[in-house]
């Protein structure tokens, strides 16, 4: 029996442990006596399907009535467009709600390699006009979501509650009912005021006895005030009011971020200005390949016809060998001029791109602004003063700095023991009834049931490990962000330097082109001349042909790096905008906000100034900054010839204007119009005024002394909001 009894244990045992082997740890499905086996079609059918959203937005009519693109089998457009770069640039601003880049787009002598693919692609890293509002209006973290810490809270409630216990002879039965209102608010130091009203219903009744019912009322006031920790306003305009340690969203921090954002649209709007330019050249660029080549091509033409002509007569200039080189060089220029008529399309499409239009409408667009061939000398310590100065790049650092130190100053406040002062008034009443003669209200309306509250209460952990850690992680991210900007300076200085040399290196390259152009154009009437007096072969004119083609390529390649080069400079100077003259505007404030404002002026005109101490909180801003060098000039100037800011221009007696000296920091650049080449200088700019378009602009000087800087070259005046 016994040994029965042990083979059913193992019996069961080696079931349990086969069992456990079954099923193990894998989720397992539920078991139901009966299955209609309906889910099993509806999961198949329609639950793994890939679906299209519901959403209905209309698209651009430029996607819509795009034409077929220009190809070498469509080559001829409706009509020529010509554009300046001043309406590319107001065309791409206009067009630019989602900022477009040119990432992905190489610009090389061949031509444009590669087609736009960026929004596509990582459409969450794209920059709008929408993402400086978004900041502002973000319920988390936005000035707004920092203010609303601030701001009175309603609260107001009721409670019905009813008991029946036990007694020893008998039990208790009672009703209670209360009903609250109040309002509560933290101010800038701190401060938390509260204002309740309670009313209070209660009807104890002992079984057997006669019922009691009573009303009670009260309204009670106060506020408790942090004295150490969480204290002060410039706490609590880092942290805000009650937000634990590491978690600052203080209104002040919420501002910095809105300013990050905004420099991080100043960036997007200036790269956009960079890539409309470089398109511009680029396609400037094409242009001329395609007229060299062609140039070329209608050269090797004829030679070929020649050189057949005399095959035909039997000369000997006409040789099966001078006939097959001449219609070698033709095919050759012929295979380059296609190459440089599909780059031209490519170019044109990667410009109608950046500038927001259609692929094509049947027009094609022409540059018709010649580029600069002037030479240029730059003082290197103005440029490197007003680069450390301008560079949006550091400018956000910048900001990056201050919010961190004022993350250290808040995180040393946590070092600070909780102690807090709490204070409050309170008047009741009671009755029978809640209102009416001998009533709660009655009674409350009297004022002779009052008391008062004051008291102290603190605590303090053992050791301030949590906040110790939050100081020196603080001190830590400081030490962090300074680092980087100082490396981030050295890093522009290597950058300034790079298009310093750039620039220098482009105007000797396109002198130096010209001058092989113009030696190559010699060589072929050289050769020409002399292969008609029979003192030269085919052959060598045919090589003369080809190296002036790539001569005078060599040039136009040589003048629109010259022309990048500059804009590289302004590029990471910081005033390329400027150099557009492209502001960024904010949109109007609510009526409020208007109201608000004029209200504290007149509070600050009307008060006295008192120093608080250590409650008053320390600037986090110098100010606004200027995008225009200019736009504290009280003299300007109707005409002026072109110059880049801090620049100086050399024409005539313009050097000896004392107006025009260059200020410090800024650039100095001289423009000699008695260059061996052709130089012509971009068309004076003029300033505009409001509700006059385009019209100049002259203001008297004032009284004051102080002299106006050098104006900035303008094409025209673009705004992007």
């Amino acid at each position: 029996m016994n040994r029965f009894q042990n083979f059913k244990k193992i019996a069961v045992s080696i079931l349990f442990i086969g069992v456990c082997f079954q099923f193990g740890c894998r989720p397992q499905q539920p078991f139901y006596l009966k299955e209609r086996g309906h889910w099993q079609s509806h999961f198949i059918d329609r639950a793994t399907d890939i679906e299209f959203p519901d959403v209905n937005i209309r698209s651009l009519s430029e996607v819509c009535r795009a034409a077929p693109p220009l190809t070498l089998a469509n080559p001829d457009p409706s009509a020529m467009w010509d554009l300046t770069l001043e309406e590319a640039l107001h065309i791409a601003l206009k067009n630019s709600r989602v900022i477009r880049t040119l990432t992905g787009v190489g610009f090389s002598q061949a031509g444009v390699a590669g087609v736009p693919g960026m929004i596509l692609q990582s459409p969450g890293a794209i920059r709008t006009v929408y993402d400086p509002a978004l900041i502002e209006s973000d319920p988390r973290f936005g000035q707004e979501a920092a203010l609303a810490a601030f701001d009175a809270q309603f609260n107001a409630g009721a409670r019905w509650t009813n008991n029946h216990t036990p007694g020893r002879f008998s039990s208790h039965r009672s009703d209670v009912s209360e009903f609250s209102v109040g309002v509560s608010q933290f101010t800038a130091p701190g401060t938390l005021f509260f204002l309740n009203h309670v009313n209070r219903y209660s009807n104890p009744e002992v079984i057997g006895t006669n019922s009691l019912a009573a009303w009670s009322s009260h309204i009670e006031g106060g506020f408790v005030h942090p004295l150490l920790r969480g204290g002060g306003i410039e706490f609590n305009r880092i942290a805000g009011p009650g937000n634990p340690i590491g978690v600052y969203g203080g209104v002040a921090v919420a501002r910095i971020n809105t300013d990050m954002t905004l420099n991080d649209f100043e960036m997007a709007t200036r790269n956009l200005v960079a890539d409309v330019e470089k398109a511009y050249w680029n396609l400037y660029y094409a242009y001329h390949r395609l007229n060299s080549v062609r140039s070329g091509r209608d050269a090797a033409y004829q030679t070929w016809l020649h050189t057949m002509h005399l095959a035909d007569v039997g000369h000997r200039r006409g040789s099966a060998q001078n006939l097959a080189q001449s219609e070698q060089n033709y095919f050759t220029f012929r295979q380059q001029t296609e190459l440089a008529q599909n780059n031209l399309f490519r170019a044109e499409s990667a410009m109608r791109y950046i500038l927001g239009l259609a692929t094509t409408d049947g027009r094609l667009i022409r540059p018709i602004d010649d580029p600069i061939t002037a030479p240029i000398r730059l003082d290197w310590h103005s440029i490197l003063c007003e680069a450390l100065f301008r560079s949006p790049e550091l400018r956000k650092q910048k900001w990056e700095i201050k919010r961190r130190e004022l993350e250290l100053t808040a995180s040393r406040n946590f070092l600070l023991p909780n102690l807090d002062l709490e204070a409050g008034y309170r008047i009741a009443g009671a009755g029978r009834g809640l209102m009416g003669s001998g009533s709660a209200y009655d009674s409350l309306g009297t004022g002779n049931y009052t008391g008062w509250t004051l008291g102290l209460t603190a605590s303090a952990p053992f050791g301030w490990r949590r906040e110790q850690a939050a100081v020196r992680n603080a001190q830590l991210q400081v030490a962090r962000a300074r680092a980087i900007l100082r490396e981030q300076e050295l890093e522009l200085t290597h950058q300034l330097a790079d298009s310093y040399r750039d620039i220098h290196l482009a105007f000797q390259q396109m002198q130096t082109t010209l001058a092989a152009f113009r030696a190559a154009s010699e060589e072929v009437r050289a050769v020409q001349s002399a292969l008609e007096m029979e003192a030269t072969t085919l052959d060598q004119l045919l090589q003369a042909q080809r190296r002036q083609s790539e001569a005078e390529t060599g040039y136009y390649s040589a003048v629109i790096d010259y022309n990048l080069a500059i804009m590289t400079l302004h590029f990471r100077k910081g005033s390329l905008l400027e150099y557009n003259n492209v502001c960024l505007l904010e949109g109007p404030w609510p009526a409020k906000a208007y109201f608000d404002a004029r209200r504290r002026a007149r509070q600050r005109d009307a008060g006295h100034y008192f120093n608080y101490g250590f409650t008053l909180p320390r600037a986090v801003s110098r100010g606004v900054y200027m995008q225009h060098q200019h736009a504290h000039s009280s003299l300007i100037y109707e005409t002026l010839p072109t110059a880049l800011p801090g620049e100086t221009i050399f024409h005539g007696e313009w050097d000896e204007h004392p107006m025009l000296l260059p200020p410090t920091p800024g650039t100095s650049r001289i423009i000699e119009t008695d260059s061996t080449q052709a130089a012509p200088l971009i068309p004076t700019p003029v300033l505009p005024r409001a509700g006059s378009g385009n019209m100049p602009v002259s203001f008297t000087a004032s009284e004051t002394a102080t002299p106006p800087p050098t104006l900035t070259p303008t094409r025209n005046m673009r705004y992007v909001r």
